[in-house]
């Protein structure tokens, strides 16, 4: 378990469209502190604060929503 970390993901979240469909399974997910996407960054990096999911349970969330997050260099 990752506790208290904060994760970054390079993602295909372009818009705020995009970012609501995963909204609901990020919110309450097990583990998520809180969350944010910046849609304006070129790599649409969702930073993720870790209160005990890992990098694999994040990107599982975001694939099952059709789209994709891979983790990025810390």
């Amino acid at each position: 378990m990752e506790n208290n970390k904060e994760l970054k993901f390079k993602t295909n979240l372009n818009c705020g469209g995009c970012v609501s469909k995963v909204k609901s399974d990020l919110d309450r997910a097990e583990g998520i502190g809180h969350w944010n996407v910046d849609i304006d960054n070129a790599n649409k990096t969702l930073t993720v604060s870790s209160k005990g999911i890992t990098e694999e349970e994040v990107v599982a969330i975001i694939k099952n929503k059709g789209f994709k997050a891979e983790p990025m260099a810390k």
